[in-house]
């Protein structure tokens, strides 16, 4: 009897390993726009964060989509994310 491994990602606010259907996956997309992925299934690189809003504040605070996604994301784009995660609560 095997048991299935369950695949675990790190969050990108706190730094605690999760496993990965209890985390929100954020991903950038090939053409560069910033998304929620709710299905886990998008193209593109993708961070994990907690849904929780004090993860989604140190990752704000501390501006680690950025540097996760070598890019410079907007204040719009993380004050978007924030009303997506508590419409999903």
């Amino acid at each position: 009897m095997t048991t299935k491994k369950i695949p675990m990602r790190m969050c990108i606010g706190c730094r605690e390993m999760k496993p990965k259907r209890e985390l929100i996956r954020i991903v950038k997309t090939p053409e560069g726009e910033i998304k929620l992925d709710k299905t886990g299934k998008l193209n593109g690189r993708g961070a994990y964060v907690c849904p929780n809003a004090d993860c989604l504040k140190r990752v704000t605070k501390q501006n680690a989509l950025d540097h996760t996604f070598s890019i410079k994301i907007e204040p719009l784009i993380y004050e978007k994310l924030e009303a997506e995660l508590k419409n999903e609560d």
